[in-house]
């Protein structure tokens, strides 16, 4: 069946216990194939909550919506599924509540941030140095621009400045000017094994260049789909679409991603006391967030040796404070 080539959902049992808690509308802001989806749904079932529970599932991408539509068929009545990036999510729970009748607040917010083992292992998307395939690396396959693109028009400080900033890499200068030398020499880039065996010249033996090709993929990848501003935005619009004590579970597979996710969560939990010295009974502002993990969870060995995928994935979550500062967590 067509969801089987989605990668099993990530500390799936951990998303239950935080996120599933009473009836409500949840958001699975990164549907992919429905793994997440489909356990919520069932948590839901299982608690006797999916009377008044509406699950709206967003993906970008159309064979994830095909194969989510095709895994929740059996909550099909409790689902509705968006074709839309996430940074939407507070136009579509408008929409999708406007049209069912419903107080448009949120229980439960879902982002998996990781791309979904179909689009690595579909060569046509161009994801993975693993397989040849043009170099596209879009989400939404109707965004009008793909890496070969960015790889082919980007100047050389450009290149370098991308691969470091998104990429972490060491090596960005070199493997920029190598990029734009074989431009000048052989045309454009644009095929995955081009650009791999491109990054593969600036070695001379083996060492490093698995951690190299993953970083420079990954820096195209987010320049191409805009993601750590898209990120930002969806974590406060988020914060804002939930109820009172509704909660956002975020999923992160790098560092890049988790330091975005902690900083904004921190800033939305902190109240502010005004200057220092003042000594103030109660704070100008409170904070309109609890962390309910204070540290990320990370998947048990028993997970990882199952799912190779999830050894790189943190998850923090955050609940929505009530008006007067008050958490059901604490």
């Amino acid at each position: 069946m067509v969801q089987d080539i989605y990668h099993e959902p990530v500390l799936a049992a951990e998303i239950i216990a935080f996120l599933v808690r009473k009836p409500g509308i949840y958001v699975d802001g990164t549907l992919g194939g429905g793994g997440h989806s489909l356990a919520i749904l069932r948590a839901l079932d299982e608690a006797g909550a999916r009377e008044g529970s509406v699950l709206i599932g967003i993906d970008q991408d159309d064979a994830a919506l095909r194969a989510a539509a095709d895994k929740l068929k059996e909550y099909e009545a409790s689902t509705v599924l968006a074709k839309g990036n996430f940074q939407a999510i507070e136009s579509i729970v408008q929409r999708v509540c406007s049209e069912k009748g419903l107080k448009p607040k949120v229980a439960g917010i879902l982002l998996d941030l990781g791309v979904s083992s179909f689009q690595i292992d579909t060569a046509e998307r161009g994801f993975s140095y693993l397989r040849d395939g043009p170099l596209d690396m879009r989400m939404d396959m109707d965004s009008p621009v793909s890496a070969a693109e960015i790889i082919n028009t980007y100047d050389e400080k450009e290149l370098a400045r991308l691969i470091y900033r998104y990429g972490e890499e060491p090596r960005s200068r070199s493997i920029a000017k190598s990029i734009v030398t074989y431009r000048l020499d052989h045309g454009p880039v644009n095929r995955t094994q081009e650009l791999a065996d491109i990054i593969r010249g600036n070695f001379t033996g083996t060492d490093k260049i698995i951690k190299t090709l993953s970083r420079v993929f990954q820096a195209l990848r987010i320049e191409v789909n805009s993601e750590l501003e898209v990120l930002r935005r969806v974590l406060y619009d988020g914060i804002e679409s939930l109820d009172e004590h509704g909660r956002m579970a975020v999923i992160s597979y790098h560092s890049l991603e988790d330091r975005i996710v902690k900083t904004v969560f921190a800033e939305k939990a902190k109240s502010d006391w005004g200057p220092k010295g003042v000594g103030l009974r109660e704070p100008l502002e409170r904070g309109s967030i609890s962390l309910v993990t204070r540290k990320p969870l990370v998947a048990t060995q028993e997970e990882t040796d199952a799912n190779p995928r999830a050894r790189s994935a943190k998850l923090r979550v955050i609940e929505k404070l009530s008006q007067g500062g008050h958490s059901e967590w604490q």
